[in-house]
């Protein structure tokens, strides 16, 4: 049998453990080209997983290279050199099938799956709780189509040639006059046009960061963020995530860690969500927004707000912005169309300080020239006919409603030890599984009935949590939800029968033993 040692009380999903255990077998000339491996299941049962465990394990392998499956005659060891490990700087490897091996040649070695690979390879009829994105039933298509029409009789030459870097002018004034109703007071001077949130996080780290310098984020986080500033080779510090209220402590970013943090460290940004914070959907109380800007401004350290979700709110209530608060100019306030409408569009803002707004322009410019005119002009129109005011006055309630039923759905059939957090907004809500469980174990089975969500490990800066896990609410419709909802619990159920009978049988081993 193969040396092989699973820990399943490792963060690391099991078949992630088995596939690189296999690996370094081959690349340290234990297994070698021509040598058969056992079939899944009967490897399943030697080590005690789902068959589907290593399933998974043999399906990356094999898109890797370094192993091939035959019918009727098992598994082996690729023999076409595929499984030798490579070394720089040795040149690109070539397979007479398939040429350039050009996965050896990328230069991000992290090798994580990205949640849009889950999404990508689900069925079509599968319940996805994977993405935080917006209803498409619900796009206000022949409203923007309207504005598009009128757009091109109007100018048409114009829009589709090349514009100003900092943005389309209509829309920058729309811009302006959304935000100041909002409480932030802008002028043309502050205000960036981008190809969206991921975009102007982008750019700020190009502006700001060098590599070596030190970024808090928040732990768990959103991971478009942790990729753009772990590509700036920056020193990102995490900063927990409360999810749940405690005595003496809020939700939300910790403020006590914070404060650590920014002692111990010279920071170059803050970096944060208080608006239903993705992927936790919890937010920042007034009391700790507020300490946040006056820990920042005793350190000179600037924070940059990402209100992406920050419209979604489900009561009329709502805490102010950070760039509302802000008295020492400190917040960059970032913000996008994408999480109400049109997030193929990829238009979106930043408001700063005149200074920032200068440097963030030279780089947009050394990046792509501007956003797409067209975009910009439609969208601005859109804004002018008070249209994006009543789609966002919609979506507010319908998000509502599905967030509701999420959260009834959990109460009803989500077993004893299974705690969530309760937002109240935003798209999306963070799970926690009884102690010892993982959730990307879990989805293993729960893709097998149809459903998919993203474990809690894509999430995390450091130390993640293998218990935990985000759902994405609000492209389901509520009966998507509830059924979703209800097999993901008959799953979770069904593992912990599993577990305890493994428990009893266990124990009966040991009496018999005595």
């Amino acid at each position: 049998m193969l040396p092989v040692h699973l820990q399943p009380e490792s963060h690391v999903p099991l078949y992630v453990q088995l596939r690189d255990q296999l690996r370094a077998l081959v690349h340290a000339g234990d297994l070698r080209p021509g040598d058969r491996i056992p079939a899944s299941r009967e490897l399943a049962v030697a080590l005690g997983v789902h068959r589907t465990t290593v399933a998974n394990a043999y399906a990356e392998l094999e898109s890797e290279g370094l192993i091939q499956g035959h019918v009727g005659r098992g598994t082996f060891i690729r023999a076409n050199g595929n499984g030798l490990k490579i070394t720089p700087p040795a040149p690109p490897v070539l397979d007479g099938a398939r040429g350039i091996r050009w996965e050896l040649l990328f230069a991000d070695e992290r090798g994580e799956e990205v949640l849009s690979r889950l999404t990508a390879a689900a069925p079509e009829d599968a319940l996805s709780f994977v993405m935080a994105r917006p209803a498409p039933d619900h796009f206000p298509v022949e409203e923007l189509q309207t504005c598009i029409n009128a757009v091109l009789r109007r100018e048409a030459v114009d829009v589709l040639s090349l514009g100003p870097s900092d943005g389309y002018q209509p829309l920058k004034e729309a811009i302006i006059e959304l935000v100041r109703k909002e409480g932030i007071a802008a002028k043309d001077e502050n205000i960036l046009i981008t190809d969206g949130c991921q975009q102007s996080l982008d750019l700020i780290s190009k502006a700001f960061v060098r590599p070596g310098d030190a970024v808090i984020l928040e732990n768990p986080a959103y991971p478009g963020a942790v990729a753009i500033f772990h590509q700036a080779r920056a020193r990102c510090l995490a900063v927990p995530v409360r999810t749940h209220a405690e005595p003496g402590a809020s939700l939300g970013m910790d403020m006590e860690a914070l404060e650590d943090t920014l002692a111990g460290n010279r920071v170059k940004l803050i970096v944060v969500t208080p608006d239903f914070h993705n992927p936790t959907g919890v937010s920042l109380p007034l009391a700790s927004r507020r300490k946040l800007l006056e820990l920042a401004a005793r350190h000179s350290v600037p924070v940059v707000e990402d209100h992406i979700y920050g419209r979604l709110h489900g009561r009329e209530e709502r805490e102010p912005s950070l760039k509302q608060l802000d008295r020492a100019d400190l917040v960059i306030h970032i913000d996008s169309f994408a999480k109400v409408a049109f997030p193929g569009l990829r238009v979106g803002w930043i408001v700063a300080p005149a200074a920032v707004i200068d440097r963030l322009r030279v780089v947009k410019q050394n990046t792509d020239i501007h956003t797409d005119q067209l975009a910009q002009a439609s969208l601005a129109e859109f804004l002018r006919r008070g249209l994006f005011a009543r789609h966002v006055a919609k979506m507010r309630k319908v998000y509502a409603l599905r967030l509701a039923a999420l959260d009834e759905a959990l109460r009803k059939y989500m077993p004893e030890g299974t705690r969530w957090t309760k937002p109240e907004g935003g798209m999306c809500l963070w799970l926690e599984l009884p102690a010892g469980f993982d959730a990307s174990e879990l989805l293993i089975h729960a893709k097998e009935r149809g459903v998919l969500f993203a474990p809690g490990r894509y999430f995390y800066v450091q130390g993640p949590l293998p218990n935990t896990l985000r759902l994405g609410y609000a492209a389901m419709n509520e009966k998507d939800i509830t059924r979703g909802v209800a097999t993901l619990a008959e799953v979770l159920k069904m593992e912990m029968r599993k577990r305890t009978r493994g428990v009893r049988r266990a124990e009966s081993s040991r009496v018999a033993l005595v």
